[in-house]
């Protein structure tokens, strides 16, 4: 029997072999199939988090992938979640966004919420989703953002070990003062095996919550 193919839409190649590794770890009979597209992010920068200027592009980036025989799309990046969430009208197979798993988690950990992003234009998306998973909830939260732009700076630049440690920095001014603290970007991920062993729990990221969650929502979605 062929591999039903799971398409991911990343807007940094600096997510791809986190989700190929996840995917293989937790969807071994899934193909994956990624799409790339680096001009995204810096876009969003520029326009102020305006997502209809991107729309059509990231819901043609889905369509291609139905076309391609994907049984899935995911949403790599949290900048675009939203944008995710429209191309569900347009597009006869499961789009999926990687961060609401943890979003979802850290509404039923806790009511005050500490979200981290290196980029400005995934501050807000990430909040709204926190907040919109409070209200299904039936439940109040207070949200802290902490905003770390030099580290993706660095990140841009190559320099993997900068973004860390400003990152890292950032993170621990901010987990005191919070019950979680959800990592709005999935390339922050790696941060957290670098922070106090006893603060790890408090710090939720969306690669590993979220391929879970995939793969749980697709095993039951069937062989067509």
């Amino acid at each position: 029997m062929a591999k039903r193919k799971l398409a991911i839409i990343h807007t940094t190649p600096v997510t791809v072999d986190t989700f190929k590794t996840l995917a293989g770890e937790m969807m071994p009979d899934w193909e994956v199939i990624n799409f790339v597209d680096d001009s995204i992010l810096p876009q969003l920068g520029q326009n102020g988090g305006r997502l209809e200027e991107i729309q059509e592009r990231w819901t043609a980036y889905a369509k291609f992938a139905e076309q391609q025989g994907a049984s899935c799309v995911v949403s790599a990046c949290s900048s675009v979640g939203e944008a995710a969430e429209a191309a569900r009208r347009e597009v006869g197979i499961p789009v999926l966004r990687i961060d609401e798993a943890m979003a979802e988690e850290a509404v039923a950990t806790g009511t005050t919420i500490g979200v981290s992003a290196t980029l400005a234009s995934t501050l807000e998306p990430t909040t709204r989703l926190i907040e919109r998973k409070a209200t299904q909830r039936g439940v109040k939260v207070e949200i802290k953002q902490a905003l770390a732009s030099e580290a993706y700076l660095l990140l841009m630049k190559g320099d993997r070990e900068g973004h860390d440690r400003l990152l890292a920095e950032k993170l621990l001014e901010l987990v005191d003062s919070v019950d979680v603290v959800v990592l709005a970007q999935a390339s922050m991920a790696r941060v957290v095996a670098s922070l106090p062993v006893s603060l790890q729990p408090k710090f939720l990221t969306s690669p590993r919550l979220g391929m879970q969650h995939i793969a749980q929502v697709m095993s039951g979605a069937g062989h067509g």
